[in-house]
């Protein structure tokens, strides 16, 4: 009987602690602000804490934050978003859909959006203030996502992701805090970063890196993505370095930062090198057992990861450098336009009307001419024309000179404009190139430094088994040129990774003929290495995109692409769609169109995510890709028909099937290519099915 006053008091006790850390955490979260001054961890943690006295908590602290650390004009709409987040969890408490995590994180977002946006659409340059809103909206979003863990225990998420997007979070807060012109609060991130990958290792380690980059460079204003790939590839070579020393991993940080800011230029180059190696000083200072008492690996296996990756990184070296050389090929001389453009526009608007428009443009040509010429070094320096720098032989006889400057400072703005823009696009341009060119020099120098190759035949061993186990898949292809053309613009590509991963590619480049043909090829060439490295296919397809972009600005052109990733073992097969035409799923009499939204590849630059669609692969199934040469998107039931009347198993036959039908309908008015993948059923033995 005495004992439950005692367990009452208890429970009070830890529900006051409770209470208390989701006060303080959302008072502290607040001081954590990205460009435009936004707070979304703060608003994050409101939404993890969900409904009723806890989620008050929080938002009482998200108030005291508010009077501490923002602004009126930015605590009023802070303050506002967060109110509606607690009433919503409030009012959606117990509903199954709009009560589960993911619909309250998409409901954060969404009310950050809602009212960010007002204020966004009211100001006086919204475009200018849409990025930094967006980016508060995203933080806002995975930040309920990963606190929801820590706040919410459900057992089905670690709790480690989110211990440590709250503790990168928190650092963010003290980045303003310096010391000789050092952050003290970017360099722990530095250390937190490098213990992350060094625990998690390389995918892990890559994708912490370039998050946390990015949330460094919308909480700094960088614009030039300095964090971003200073941090991302960091993550990557320390998460390289697991299961090694320590020394090595730091090594391979510093040396991933110093490869960022070789081609960078701007004032946090040199404070974020300083910053680095004194996080790297902490990383080697932490004690063992932060990293679960790890040690050297001694075993033979780490012999054979090392010969596998150091193989990943000679190809990823490899396509990096072709990207490069693909860059520098197709880009033609930039030539700057012609000051003159602008004079003979503004006479197209004023004088062509004018009754001297004979006597100045044809009698008295070569005193306009030298008039005009004699004023333009005047107009480029100063932006802007004025009547006396025209000679006055020319300003007396003009007799709409006012109409005249106005038109011509119209021009020359627009020209202004257009030359900074080139300028711009050839600085990037050379940018992304060096950096092409850095990282695939330090990743060949990082593998050349892992040590001689060992066989793996441990490995192959198993790989090989696992291969032998199942039928082997079948791939049949087609194509067929444009009416006219002797060569196809489209290009396919199958081969199978050495992890068994098939990847089937098929890209259709702009236009028809051999150049065509070029852009196609080069795309499925350097996508097939990105993805023999073992790169992931999204993040392979990303990175081909933004390169594509730089090099489509001054030529023009674009390619779709479209990938299948089919993994055996698992029997999941992945579309990855930019721009391309639809796909079909064949199952017996069923026949399943995938299809995407996408624009085609380098038609819009960073970011931009391919359309990706996840399905099942059933034995016996067939996955069909074709170009939109082959069918028409909005009238192929011909081709759903054939498909689902088809009943043979060869993909070669059905390939070719299908592209004798497609010329008979479709009169070869484009390119035709066509790729068949086909995963048979288990082989029989003594009647009955190998599963």
């Amino acid at each position: 009987m005495e004992h439950g006053p005692i367990i009452g008091e208890r429970r009070q006790t830890t529900w006051l602690l409770e209470c208390g850390i989701r006060f303080f955490l959302a008072a502290a979260l607040t001081a954590s602000q990205t460009t435009g001054g936004y707070a979304p961890f703060a608003l994050g943690l409101v939404a993890a804490a969900g409904p009723g006295i806890p989620g008050a908590a929080a938002l009482a602290g998200t108030a005291a934050g508010s009077l501490l650390f923002l602004d009126f004009a930015e605590a009023l709409p802070h303050l506002a978003i967060a109110i509606l987040i607690l009433t919503a969890a409030t009012s959606f408490r117990g509903s199954s859909f709009l009560g589960s995590p993911k619909a309250q994180v998409l409901t954060a977002a969404g009310l950050t959006l809602a009212v960010q946006g007002i204020y966004v659409a009211q100001s006086l340059s919204p475009l200018e203030h849409l990025t930094p809103c967006l980016a508060a909206v995203g933080l806002t979003g995975a930040s309920a996502w990963f606190f929801r863990p820590l706040l919410q225990p459900d057992g089905e998420r670690p709790l480690r992701d989110g211990v440590l997007f709250l503790t990168a979070a928190l650092l963010l807060a003290f980045m303003d805090l310096t010391l000789l012109g050092i952050s003290l609060g970017r360099a722990a991130l530095c250390t937190l970063l490098a213990y992350a990958a060094y625990d998690q290792g390389l995918a892990a380690g890559a994708a912490i890196g370039l998050g946390l980059g990015l949330t460094v460079d919308l909480c700094t204003g960088s614009g030039n993505g300095l964090f971003t790939a200073g941090f991302g590839f960091a993550g990557l070579l320390a998460g390289s370095r697991q299961g090694h020393r320590r020394s090595t991993a730091a090594v391979a940080f510093l040396l991933a930062v110093l490869a960022a800011l070789l081609p960078a230029e701007e004032p946090f180059s040199q404070p974020l090198l300083v910053e680095a190696l004194l996080g790297m000083a902490v990383f080697l200072l932490l004690p063992g057992r932060l990293f679960g008492g790890k040690r050297v690996k001694r075993a033979e296996p780490a012999s054979q990861t090392g010969n596998q990756l150091k193989e990943r990184l000679n190809k990823a070296a490899g396509a990096l450098r072709d990207l490069y050389d693909s860059m520098g090929r197709s880009t033609p001389p930039s030539t700057e336009e012609n000051p003159a453009i602008v004079f003979d526009r503004a006479a197209e608007r004023v004088c062509r009307g004018c009754a001297l428009c004979t006597l100045c443009w044809q009698k008295e040509y070569t005193g306009t001419f030298n008039a005009l010429n004699d004023a333009t070094p005047y107009l480029l320096e100063r932006g802007r024309a004025m009547a006396k720098d025209f000679p006055q032989y020319f300003s007396d006889r003009c007799i709409h000179l006012p109409d005249f400057i106005t038109a011509v400072n119209g021009e020359l703005s627009a020209y202004l404009l257009r030359r900074q823009y080139r300028r711009q696009l050839e600085e990037t341009r050379r940018s992304a190139r060096g950096q092409y060119a850095q990282l695939s020099e330090l990743l060949t120098a990082t593998a050349a430094g892992l040590g001689e190759s060992v066989p793996a035949s441990g490995a192959a061993g198993i790989l090989t088994r696992e291969r032998e186990s199942a039928p082997p898949c079948q791939v049949g292809a087609a194509l067929r040129p444009k009416e006219g053309e002797t060569v196809c613009g489209d290009t396919l590509v199958s081969f199978q990774r050495e992890d068994g991963l098939w990847c089937l590619l098929l890209a259709d480049g702009m236009g028809s003929g051999e150049p065509a043909r070029k852009e196609s090829a080069l795309t499925c060439r350097l996508l097939r290495q990105f993805l023999e490295a073992g790169i992931e296919p999204e993040a392979a397809l990303k990175t081909l995109n933004a390169a594509m972009a730089l090099r489509g600005a001054e030529t023009g052109s674009f390619t779709t692409i479209d990938l299948c990733a089919f993994q055996p073992s698992t029997g999941e097969a992945a579309f990855y769609k930019f721009g391309a035409a639809p796909s079909y799923l064949k199952k017996g009499g069923t026949v399943r169109r995938v299809t995407g939204g996408s624009l085609p590849a380098g038609l819009r630059g960073t970011p931009a995510s391919p359309d990706v669609t996840t399905v099942r692969l059933e034995p016996g199934s067939f996955a069909v890709m074709i170009s939109d040469g082959v069918a028409d998107p909005s009238r192929d039931e011909w081709l759903l028909d054939l498909l689902a009347g088809w009943e043979g198993e060869d993909p070669q036959v059905l390939a070719g099937l299908i592209l004798s039908e497609s010329i008979r309908r479709e009169h070869l008015l484009d390119d035709c290519g066509v790729q068949v993948f086909y995963r048979p059923l288990p082989e029989e033995k003594n009647g009955v099915r190998r599963v």
